[in-house]
């Protein structure tokens, strides 16, 4: 089965990524990317840029309307996501609760969509 892992973190933890904390908050999440690849349940996935270098784009009576940052004002935001191909939703969620971002924020499984048909 397929998932993605969708990591939600506060401001603080974004924070973390550059300053005095940054090898260490890296340190955790490289560790956690290397046993993901190693068990061979990691499809892909990356981390993502700050919420405020995030454009937002709504259609409106087919007119574009642009905001800058994320949509949701919110006190976690989307900080990276990694795409597994896992037995169970179970073992998805096994994998969520040793990511380093779980103690801090919060992680989402969401299965995924499955391919459409071929055209024939």
């Amino acid at each position: 089965m397929k998932f993605a892992m969708l990591i939600h973190e506060p401001a603080s933890e974004f924070a973390k990524r550059q300053g005095p904390e940054a090898g260490a908050y890296w340190a955790g999440w490289m560790a956690y990317s290397e046993a993901l690849r190693t068990s061979g349940a990691m499809v892909g996935g990356a981390g993502l840029e700050p919420p405020d270098a995030a454009t937002t784009l709504r259609l409106a009576d087919g007119k574009r309307q642009i905001h800058d940052g994320p949509f949701a004002d919110s006190k976690e935001q989307l900080g990276g996501f990694y795409l597994l191909d896992v037995p169970s939703l179970d073992v998805a969620l096994d994998w969520a609760a040793r990511c380093p971002g779980a103690p801090t924020g919060s992680i989402e499984i969401r299965p995924l969509l499955p391919p459409p048909p071929q055209a024939t």
